[in-house]
């Protein structure tokens, strides 16, 4: 149960040591598995002193077991290997130090961390941190590139110099760390969530030369994959030599076979590129030279044309249809005048012919009353009446007799 504690009633620290040592004795024994960092055989000793790390969490604790008990292993055990030990958790209260009493250790085999590496593949795998939709491309040409590789290695010099030979303006964000033992995983991740977090980094490559399957165990670590799946930069892995194929090659978005093959993949060959832009422009000097060529032949077949050639012909074969058409107008409108001055001098003469003055001309007369009205027939007027005759010539008074 809880303690009560409060600033006027504080525990001393050695009860408080004391507590912690009752809590870890009901812990029991645990089988615990770790990788050997430090290992104290005195001679004539009875205890055998070693430190055991977990290089995912750089966490070590150390471990004590009677001579014995190491001397069962000690012939393929040795600093660096992985064991599994069976022991139990003691609390040295005087300095509040927590330590393991081992009664038993065994070795981890290859065969077993290959079945446990195999595991931890299907199990990543099947959260798909594998998968090729997740992977991105990497960058034409990276401004800063980010290297993580061994301090002063064969694979930094790979990346560096064949990076600047293929473009040498390219720059590196470069992290030296352990690449292999307790210290690799640990200073491997950090290296690059760091890269990561910088703004300026484009690309990062993880770099390491050939190794044991032991010297590559860091690179397949659940941490550095998980690490890599979380960022937001591309990753390229260049771990070993081809046949090598640790977890972080997967989980990169690019794996390249080795250093050397990480620098071709990350930079451009600039001079590749200056021969590529000068095949183009080639090309289009090539397009733009056969356009050209054709509008010319084009304009020419133009110029050849016989309108192009004299160009007024066309005014004067429209001139002469011009003259042609207004001729046939003035003839078209002279028959038309004529033809009505003939048709209006028939009706002039029909109507002269037909007119009162014509009659009168032929000596006929018209008798008028006083009040202008013509006399028509001889009833209309009796004897003594005053009339007017009026003949061609003028017109004259008369009586009615």
């Amino acid at each position: 149960m809880a303690l009560t504690t409060s600033p006027e009633a504080p525990l001393p620290v050695g009860e408080v040591s004391r507590l912690i040592g009752g809590w870890i004795d009901r812990l029991g024994a645990v089988w615990v598995e770790g990788q050997i960092t430090q290992l104290s055989r005195r001679p004539g000793a009875g205890v055998v002193f070693l430190t055991l790390r977990d290089p995912s969490f750089d966490i070590s604790v150390g471990v004590t077991c009677y001579r014995q008990v190491f001397d069962a292993i000690a012939d393929v055990v040795s600093e660096g290997a992985r064991v599994v030990v069976h022991a139990k958790p003691e609390w040295y209260a005087p300095r509040g130090q927590l330590s393991l009493r081992a009664v038993e250790i065994r070795p981890v085999g290859m065969g077993e961390l290959l079945v446990r590496l195999e595991q931890l593949k299907k199990s990543l795998a099947a959260e798909g941190l594998f998968a090729q939709d997740r992977k991105r491309p990497l960058p034409f040409l990276p401004q800063l590139i980010g290297l993580v590789c061994g301090r002063a290695s064969a694979a930094e010099r790979d990346v560096l110099e064949n990076a600047r030979r293929r473009w040498p303006a390219v720059r590196f964000e470069v992290r030296n760390t352990a690449v292999q033992g307790v210290n690799a995983v640990a200073q491997v991740v950090q290296a690059v969530k760091e890269l990561d977090a910088a703004e300026a980094v484009d690309v990062i490559v993880v770099a390491r030369g050939g190794g044991s399957v032991e010297d590559l165990l860091p690179f397949s670590d659940e941490q550095l994959v998980r690490a890599v799946a979380a960022c937001r930069t591309p990753v390229v892995s260049a771990i070993g030599h081809e046949p090598d194929s640790p977890l972080l090659d997967l989980v990169a978005d690019v794996r390249a076979s080795t250093p050397t093959d990480a620098a071709k993949r990350v930079v451009p060959d600039v001079g590749e590129e200056l021969e590529q832009v000068r095949g183009l422009r080639d090309r289009a000097l090539r397009t733009v030279r056969a356009l050209l060529e054709r509008e010319e032949r084009g304009l020419a077949h133009a110029l050849a044309r016989p309108v192009m050639e004299r160009p007024q012909r066309m005014v004067e074969e429209r001139e002469a249809e011009v003259t042609a058409l207004a001729d046939r107008g003035r003839r078209v409108l002279r028959h038309l005048l004529d033809r009505a001055d003939s048709e209006l001098s028939h009706t002039l003469a029909r109507v002269v012919a037909l007119s009162p003055a014509a009659t009168l001309e032929r000596g006929y007369a018209v008798l008028q009353r006083e009040d202008g009205t013509v006399v028509r027939s001889p009833g209309q007027v009796t004897q003594g009446d005053a009339l007017r005759a009026r003949v061609a010539e003028g017109e004259f008074p008369v009586r009615a007799d």
